[in-house]
């Protein structure tokens, strides 16, 4: 996954590495427990993910109760989300985060 990520996984990337988005440290594809996060920040206990079409609605659920019982938030994004509005979703995130782009 952290060799071969998906177009969207990239873009997303580009736009939020290196502190790009106000500032926020992102890492990418981080283990937590038994899952695999596409996006993490650390600072604000938030995971953020790309979810193409190929996502288990059941199974995302209970790895989102998962997250959230450690007190992750979790933003989930669809990937014509991310690909035709990225404004709308870095806002999303920095609403997350009490940050302003």
């Amino acid at each position: 996954m952290r060799r071969e990520p998906t177009f969207t996984e990239r873009a997303l990337w580009a736009l939020l590495r290196n502190r790009r988005l106000a500032g926020l440290k992102f890492r990418r594809q981080v283990p937590l427990g038994d899952y695999v996060v596409d996006f993490l920040c650390p600072a604000h206990h938030l995971v953020v993910e790309a979810d193409g079409p190929m996502h288990d609605l059941q199974r995302d659920a209970v790895r989102d109760a998962w997250l959230q019982s450690r007190r992750w938030r979790v933003l989930r994004f669809p990937n014509d989300q991310i690909g035709l509005y990225p404004d709308s979703v870095l806002d999303d995130i920095c609403k997350a985060t009490g940050r302003q782009r």
